[in-house]
């Protein structure tokens, strides 16, 4: 049978590393997990609840395209909430999780062959989904020197798209108000398409992250229920876009979705007054991340950029190896711990970089980082 070229995507290291992970705990071994950017918490109980009450009482069936219009009210006061922003619950699309909304924005968007601009390292989906769709990732390499964001002289004019992740995956650092507006101007100055990977929001240690949206409407922001709220395995998040965009991403939506799962819209909806809950599990994360910074050094993983955000620290490597999929698969045997390799957010310079996530429990983050340091250490 024929197979479609857009199917020839990179895999997603970071599943090849959890199934290795697995497979030594089936032999017996106990792994500490590093390597996946998913909460060791579940979803709120009041979430949960609310689920198990609707399932008493309601068949559950399909919901309009763009969500439950009590979940788009509820999310658009979340960003009255968090960032002062008024925006109407019509520009709310909720969706099957945040690469539906990616799907759905890259579709609307571009046409086949447009090139679209992405932050390296970043998030690796982002590539896949594109080429998947002919469409055209284009790599703007990112460092230390721009705390891995871009900038706008880097923002080349025939691009119709570009991609900012705030906070960002690996590296877990924020645009600034002035930086984000800065990127907003010279998008719509090109005609650039702006797309603002928000997931991570909520998560931050000192100052807040800053929406697109306090910027500038003229912007696709996409967010998910996945990482603050603690829900990754219901699929559920969002997107805000322009006026003219709704209709568009309504009739993709009906045809590529139906709808989002209305299972994980009732538990979502009750997710947004889980504050407290959801705060606690923040600080376990603040004191993760203070652990981390502390402990990683130790073990030798000095080249790092305190992350802003997010649950993860990513580091430069190439003082220990020039393959970083090695060193991980050396760790993950040697001292079971599983982290990522850097080829999958940046299949350039990847390959000297390592990606430590810290979003399980304090106790397995402790321990961890004492195997960390006693494997490098007897490494040399």
């Amino acid at each position: 049978m024929r197979v479609s070229s857009r199917g020839d995507v990179d895999p997603f290291i970071v599943m090849d590393v959890m199934e290795a992970a697995r497979s030594l705990e089936v032999q017996g071994r106990h792994i500490i997990h590093m390597e996946v950017g998913q909460p060791g918490t579940p979803a709120p109980e009041a979430a949960r609840q609310a689920l198990a009450d609707a399932m008493g009482r309601d068949p559950l069936g399909y919901t309009v395209a763009l969500g439950l219009p009590e979940l788009r009210a509820g999310i658009a006061q979340l960003y009255r909430r968090w960032y002062g922003v008024e925006v109407s619950p019509e520009r709310v699309v909720v969706t099957a999780g945040s690469s539906a909304a990616f799907l759905l924005a890259f579709t609307a968007l571009f046409e086949a062959g447009d090139k679209v601009g992405l932050g390296l390292p970043g998030y690796p989906s982002y590539r896949h989904i594109l080429k998947a769709l002919s469409l055209t990732a284009v790599g703007v390499p990112t460092g230390p020197e721009t705390r891995f964001q871009p900038v706008p002289a880097q923002i080349s004019e025939d691009l119709a798209g570009l991609i900012v992740a705030s906070p960002g995956n690996p590296s877990g650092t924020m645009l600034g108000k002035a930086e984000l507006a800065a990127l907003a101007a010279h998008c719509a100055a090109q005609g650039i398409a702006l797309i603002s990977d928000e997931i991570y929001h909520g998560l931050h240690y000192e100052t807040p992250a800053v929406s697109a949206l306090e910027v500038t409407d003229e912007v696709v922001v996409i967010n998910s229920f996945s990482k603050y709220f603690s829900m990754t395995g219901w699929r559920i998040g969002w997107m805000v876009v322009p006026d003219g965009l709704v209709r568009p991403v309504e009739r993709l939506a009906q045809n590529m979705f139906i709808c989002p799962p209305h299972a994980s819209q009732i538990a979502a909806l009750a997710a947004l007054d889980c504050i407290p809950e959801l705060e606690a599990n923040r600080a376990v994360y603040a004191e993760n991340r203070r652990l981390m910074l502390e402990g990683l050094p130790k073990a030798g993983f000095t080249r790092i950029a305190p992350p802003d955000g997010a649950f993860y620290i990513y580091a430069d490597v190439s003082d220990l190896t020039d393959d970083s999929r090695a060193l991980a698969a050396d760790i993950l045997n040697g001292a079971g711990v599983a982290v990522t390799p850097g080829l999958d957010f940046d299949p350039v310079r990847g390959h000297r970089t390592l990606r430590f996530s810290y979003a399980r429990a304090t106790a397995d983050i402790a321990e961890g980082l004492a195997r960390l340091q006693r494997f490098m250490a007897a490494r040399g």
